[in-house]
């Protein structure tokens, strides 16, 4: 399969950011699609990261398939990482973060300093993920005062930058790192799930990619939303979608257009339920 060549200038420098700033912090968390755990995970970053403790965060958890996901969570957790499903955008994954990076993963440290008498430093701590996973979210959410840039699009952070969390945490955002080059079925994935711009991809490509999939894997959800009388061929697909829902130019013709742009939509505002497009 070919690969596709996706490499901006931005994001080479911020691997030579990752290497000179991991001296500076305590443990990584890495952010990743709940839905697309291994396509959302940059392989160059777990290999660069020196035995610093690490958090990986499966973000979007309500939008994906749970019982995919809980097979991600021990994966990860096997391969010797701490592991942490979230919504980046709810109260309770933000007190579950602080509380498992306090209590767990720097409790030896917290508890050898007290020992120790020393006063307790902010942890310091990276944050580092694809563009467009939820990272300014996240980190907007954690300082409460919005100060993270966020757009629904792929790329927006383009420096480094330190937040102060509370007392007890800072924490350095980075930009956004994508694999230099991936395979197509990553890209799909990405595309899919928009971590990348739609026009990376031929956006019929990927929607027959992502129809394929859920016809084999979620049939039944599929069946529902569309109401389709087949799921054998993808094609057939797109026509009773375009039907179903009126997609239609005006000489009565299916406007395939339209079907990738509902489909599409679908998919990332769960109107066909939790997904996960891969496993471990």
């Amino acid at each position: 399969m070919s690969q596709i060549q996706w490499y901006p200038g931005h994001m080479a420098k911020s691997f030579r950011e990752l290497d000179k700033n991991l001296r500076q912090v305590e443990i990584v968390m890495i952010l990743l699609d709940a839905r697309i755990p291994m396509s959302s995970m940059n392989p160059e970053i777990l290999r660069r990261l020196h035995n610093k403790p690490v958090l990986i965060l499966f973000n979007k958890q309500d939008l994906a398939d749970r019982k995919i996901l809980s097979l991600w969570e021990d994966y990860y957790r096997q391969s010797g990482y701490y592991t942490l499903s979230i919504d980046a955008t709810s109260p309770q994954s933000l007190r579950s973060i602080y509380s498992l990076v306090k209590d767990v993963i720097l409790k030896e440290q917290v508890e050898r300093n007290l020992r120790r008498g020393r006063q307790l430093a902010p942890f310091k701590t990276m944050i580092l993920g694809i563009p467009n996973v939820g990272k300014s979210t996240l980190i907007n959410n954690l300082t409460a005062k919005g100060g993270a840039k966020v757009e629904n699009r792929p790329g927006v952070t383009r420096q480094s930058q330190w937040y102060r969390l509370s007392e007890e945490f800072e924490l350095l955002d980075t930009p956004g790192v994508l694999w230099p080059k991936f395979e197509k079925t990553i890209g799909y994935n990405l595309a899919i799930t928009g971590a990348i711009k739609d026009d990376i991809l031929p956006l019929d490509d990927v929607v027959i990619y992502a129809l394929k999939y859920l016809s084999k894997h979620y049939q039944a959800a599929l069946v529902e939303r569309y109401k389709l009388t087949s799921t054998d061929d993808v094609f057939e697909i797109l026509n009773q979608i375009g039907t179903n829902f009126g997609a239609l130019t005006r000489g009565g013709e299916i406007d395939y257009d339209r079907v990738y742009a509902i489909v599409l939509k679908d998919i990332r505002d769960k109107r066909l339920g939790g997904l996960c497009f891969e496993k471990p």
